[in-house]
């Protein structure tokens, strides 16, 4: 059986970068998560940064995450059952890239593992060292980003994954591959589910839906708000983020209550187009 963390090495956080990532945000979205919950549910995963921050503030809480990428739901899998292996794979590839670092970067993009720890390891490692740390696949489902500019990209940051690896570990924490709507099975009556999707674009060159081979799509996000209709009539705490668009303030009418917050782009390609954005939070409590 899995035991309640002690003391942590670090305050766990983000092992990967991810567009839409929410660590810059987590005092904005602390000060507007509920007092009390039930079960935490986050269907879009991600990187994790309002789980972690959860998790570590509130050491009995029971969380129940996923995600419908499968590459990245098997690596917190792995990081939580294979911790030691995982780390040793990323210290050889940080060794091999140093040796011949474009090279080596192509070569483990095009390759294909076969087992969990090497496919956890391959996407840290392209992650780590890929331009601006973007995670894009094509419609073949293949990473496709370039080698970014690093003069010393930090592929093992040990003492990180042993913190992610340590707090997933406890009983309260259920890791799942599955689509968003399958949260409405679960949830019950004063349980929080906190939805952190590919947002809805802005423009036409804000488009970037690509986290898995199949975009997420305006059906989608109007399942997205079909389904939080459901969760609130079943009397979950819903909270949401997506952006600040018409599209998607007609979706949540009121008494659904709408803040416009103020966010930047950590992984705009452009870094003048990184800051000014702004997004919304949107809840029913």
């Amino acid at each position: 059986m899995k035991q309640q963390y002690d003391q942590l090495l670090v305050t766990p956080k983000p092992f990967v970068k991810w567009a839409g990532g929410k660590r810059q945000l987590i005092p904005i979205l602390n000060q507007n998560l509920p007092e009390i919950f039930g079960t935490y549910y986050e269907p879009f995963l991600g990187g994790g940064a309002l789980l972690f921050h959860i998790l570590t503030k509130r050491k009995e809480q029971k969380c129940n995450i996923s995600d419908l990428n499968s590459d990245l739901v098997l690596a917190y899998i792995t990081i939580r059952d294979k911790i030691d292996d995982l780390v040793l794979s990323l210290k050889s590839h940080e060794k091999n890239y140093h040796k011949d670092s474009s090279s080596y970067y192509y070569s483990i993009r095009k390759h294909t593992p076969q087992n969990d720890v090497e496919k956890t390891s391959r996407l840290i490692f392209l992650n780590r060292t890929c331009f601006n740390g973007l995670y894009r696949v094509n419609s073949r489902g293949k990473f496709n980003v370039p080698l970014g500019r690093y003069t010393n990209p930090n592929i093992v940051n040990e003492e990180n994954l042993r913190s992610v690896s340590q707090i997933l570990k406890t009983n309260m924490v259920s890791v799942k591959c599955r689509d968003f709507e399958a949260v409405l099975r679960d949830a019950k009556k004063s349980d929080l589910i906190y939805f952190d999707p590919p947002y809805h674009p802005t423009s036409s060159t804000a488009n970037f839906t690509s986290y898995t081979k199949k975009d997420f799509t305006f059906d989608d996000l109007s399942r997205l708000s079909e389904l939080c209709m459901k969760l609130d009539s079943k009397g979950c705490k819903v909270l949401l983020s997506n952006s600040d668009s018409d599209e998607v303030r007609k979706m949540f009418p009121k008494p659904w209550k709408i803040t416009k917050i103020q966010a930047n782009r950590a992984i705009n390609s452009n870094s003048k187009n990184r800051t000014g954005h702004f997004e919304l939070l949107i809840k029913n409590y």
